[in-house]
């Protein structure tokens, strides 16, 4: 770490890990971050290796790639197999094993078209080069990705442009914390809530979590103070009995979040019932297309549905989404599963928290 950046300097976050250990007094803290790129960076700045033992960091459904259910992966392979159809993705989409084990890569092979696109805008423009096809978005990703999605949508209508279609396989985070709160299996004494949602969302819809779990929650910022100033405020909490919200990132989530984002979502989607891997279905945590926008919904137009689709044999990742496992108690890991040869999605993601385990805390092995 750099001494240059205050976020980074040794000293300060030496001082902040003896303040949380003063904080504790002895008590366990068992925090759960819910952002893929929480996950990273706790690992990847070293934060992981040096929380005190009686801190226990668990990661949760944070990877929107990883959350993505079983059923949504099929339904979108079955579609790539279809002629006229141009699948368009992010890129970490390519590998994430379906039914059987196939993927959008080696549907590649066997002759789907699949373009990689670096943004919704850019799936756009394909569908302008092929007029003839129907060019489907998969729209994947949290409220973060959602309103890029949804302004891309509003461009498609305004410009008449029927052959783009979109995949709404969005997911919202508070309805998720809530089911996973409410599991009498679960023992999460703390939430770091994800910096870039809240920075749509705001930090209201988490306050009724606070409330009806009396659980300490912080949002966070991804540097290494950033993330040990929100376990300091958790524990903090947790002596003096005060559950509540606490935005801790405000150099970019305000408390109302984006009101212009959240607009256009609400302009284009309407709240629905959702999958998620390893949690089944979640009332309210999905996003479907508004009526107004049904001409470019791909469910609609080209007939997809949601077929029960079994889970991977031998994959563990709905446990560790849910923070009952961690990635490498799992017999597959780093053995059959590796990033080269993944098993399941939590292994192929950048973001997924067995990537994570695997890339920094084998080094640490």
């Amino acid at each position: 770490m750099s001494s240059s950046d205050p976020l980074r300097d040794p000293a300060l976050c030496r001082e902040v890990l003896g303040r949380i250990e003063e904080a504790l007094q002895g008590r366990s803290l068992r925090f759960m971050e819910v952002c893929g790129t929480h996950t990273v960076a706790l690992f990847r700045s070293g934060v992981h290796s040096l929380l005190p033992s009686q801190v226990v960091h668990l990661t949760g459904p944070g990877c929107p790639v990883c959350v993505t259910h079983e059923s949504e992966v099929a339904a979108y392979l079955e579609l790539a197999g279809r002629d006229g159809v141009v699948i368009a993705t992010f890129g970490d989409l390519m590998r994430v094993p379906g039914p059987g084990g196939a993927s959008l890569k080696q549907a590649v092979a066997e002759g789907a078209r699949v373009e990689v696109v670096y943004s919704p805008f850019d799936a756009l423009a394909v569908a302008k080069a092929n007029p003839g096809d129907k060019v489907v978005f998969l729209g994947i990703g949290f409220e973060t990705t959602a309103p890029t999605v949804a302004a891309t949508l509003r461009v498609a209508k305004a410009e008449g442009l029927s052959n783009f279609l979109v995949m709404p396989f969005h997911k919202l985070v508070p309805p998720a914390l809530d089911v996973l709160l409410a599991d009498p299996e679960m023992s999460v004494e703390g939430f770091m809530l994800p910096g870039h949602v809240s920075a749509i969302i705001g930090t209201a819809p988490y306050a009724p979590l606070a409330e009806k779990y009396r659980i300490p929650s912080v949002v966070a910022g991804f540097e290494p103070l950033d993330l040990l100033q929100a376990i300091l405020l958790m524990a903090e909490m947790k002596r003096q009995d005060k559950p509540r919200v606490v935005n801790n990132y405000k150099r970019v989530v305000s408390d109302e979040g984006n009101p212009t984002a959240r607009a256009i979502v609400e302009e284009v989607y309407r709240p629905c019932d959702a999958l998620w891997r390893g949690i089944g279905s979640i009332p309210g945590s999905g996003l479907a297309m508004a009526d107004a926008y049904k001409a470019h919904d791909a469910f609609e137009v080209l007939g997809v549905e949601l077929r029960e689709s079994p889970p991977l044999p031998g994959c563990r990742c709905g446990e560790v989404l849910k923070g009952k496992m961690p990635p490498d108690k799992c017999p597959l890991f780093a053995k059959a599963c590796t990033p080269a040869n993944p098993v399941g999605p939590c292994m192929v993601s950048t973001e997924g928290s067995c990537a994570a385990y695997f890339k920094y805390q084998l080094d640490l092995a």
